[in-house]
């Protein structure tokens, strides 16, 4: 004969999570020649290639002479996220080195944590590196540099669908272990799942006291139906709709 105990259930509240995940590359982006690029106009760039980044495409822009005329004697460097549908954040720093001959660093920044969207699509530096240091550099050396942008994109998985696992197993009774009778009916479940989300089953099913192998639990002073709805609350974390009923519910919880 299956052994048999009574008890009045008490859940533990689960917890869901997502996971954030950073996809970072190096990205060059080598300007052949300053003083030709010097003199395009305010305003203009030059743009490296396209490089896929977090599943989404960027390029570094250079513009040679400044933004805009409020940044003068200065070069302009931005990132520039080309996505058109989504949002994405995303952390990047900009350096410039020169390309040949010593190699000797340019300029060199912080990191910046910027979320990127289609209408504010670039982000970086207006006064990047001043004109005259690039054309002293330039003058003495090949007039080659390189800008160089460490980015990490951020990519927000989602949550795992245990809860509907979980469910599909309550529903299907598939390794069930221990049958819950209440007002009359009858409730197959799992032990492991039950002791994970009620310390008093917990207690019941693995406690020092514990009956070895207890197949079969009355519950007592809860109705059929109201247990019905905490037993599937415990497998899947969903409540009912706010109803009489579930207002009962929530009270027995």
């Amino acid at each position: 004969m299956a052994n048999r105990s009574s008890t009045s259930p008490e859940i533990t509240p689960s917890r869901s999570r997502c996971i954030v995940e950073h996809d970072t590359e190096k990205l060059s982006f080598e300007l052949i020649n300053y003083m030709q690029l010097k003199g395009m106009e305010v305003g203009k760039f030059v743009s490296s290639p396209v490089c896929r980044v977090g599943g989404y495409e960027w390029e570094i822009r250079f513009y040679p002479d400044g933004l805009n005329k409020e940044y003068t004697g200065n070069t302009s460097c931005f990132l520039c996220y080309l996505g058109k549908d989504q949002d994405v954040r995303a952390k990047f720093s900009l350096s410039m080195q020169e390309t040949k001959g010593l190699q000797a660093q340019v300029a060199s920044f912080g990191t910046l944590d910027y979320a990127f969207t289609t209408g504010l699509n670039e982000f970086g530096y207006p006064q990047f590196v001043t004109t005259s240091k690039l054309k002293s550099l330039a003058r003495f050396g090949d007039g080659c540099f390189t800008i160089r942008c460490v980015l990490s994109v951020s990519k927000e998985s989602p949550p795992l669908e245990l809860h509907d696992d979980l469910e599909r197993m309550l529903e299907e009774g598939l390794g069930a272990d221990v049958t819950f009778g209440v007002g009359g009916r009858e409730f197959d479940a799992h032990r492991y799942i039950m002791a994970a989300r009620s310390p008093v089953f917990r207690a019941q099913f693995f406690g020092p006291m514990a009956e070895k192998d207890m197949r079969h639990v009355e519950v007592i002073d809860v109705e059929p139906t109201i247990f019905e709805m905490m037993l599937r609350y415990i497998y899947n974390d969903k409540l009912p709709s706010c109803n009489n009923e579930g207002g009962g519910y929530n009270a027995a919880i």
